[in-house]
């Protein structure tokens, strides 16, 4: 009887893999034929925002600098581990010509100053609380990062948990 209760749970276990599989591989087609899924080489949608300090944070203003275009949130444990190098990074290449907007996914002032300070973030985080920029750029998981040159065109595009060493290069991809 025991035998039977365990095979019951393994193969319960794996059809609950396969159907989370086959549901991502679903949504992501569905992203990549409605045109929404912003990628390599095409010009980045531009957008307004409003930052945590209530200024206006449009992607058109920055043209002439390489954006660091970072989506992310407060729970998000990779995100967290980011910020930190995004900061120290943010440092040295603002003054070569590299902007990061780290635009937060739906979440309120409070609890994305808090994070701020406690990371001491100084680039600009727009506040996208409908997810309207969200779904423009067909972000699906976050931390999603979106490379662009200073010319609007997007260079690169990842979804993977960033080291120092690849933001560095990142910024250098997209050094004016």
């Amino acid at each position: 009887m025991k035998l039977k209760k365990k095979r019951f749970w393994f193969r319960s276990a794996l059809l609950a893999i396969l159907v989370i599989a086959i549901g991502y591989t679903i949504y992501n087609s569905i992203f990549e034929e409605s045109g929404t899924y912003i990628k390599k080489g095409d010009i980045a949608p531009n957008f307004v925002l409003t930052d945590l300090n209530g200024n206006r944070v449009e992607l058109e203003d920055y043209r002439g600098k390489g954006v660091f275009l970072n989506f992310w949130g407060t729970w998000c444990k990779p995100c967290e581990r980011e910020m930190p190098y995004m900061q120290r990074q943010y440092e040295t290449y603002k003054k070569q010509g590299v902007e990061i907007l780290a635009v937060n996914v739906s979440e309120t002032n409070v609890s994305v100053n808090n994070f701020a300070d406690r990371y001491r973030l100084t680039f600009p985080i727009p506040m996208d609380r409908q997810r309207e920029v969200t779904k423009a750029y067909g972000i699906g998981p976050i931390p999603t990062t979106i490379l662009i040159d200073k010319n609007g065109k997007v260079v690169g595009r990842t979804s993977e948990s960033l080291s120092e060493k690849k933001i560095i290069s990142f910024m250098e991809k997209i050094k004016p």
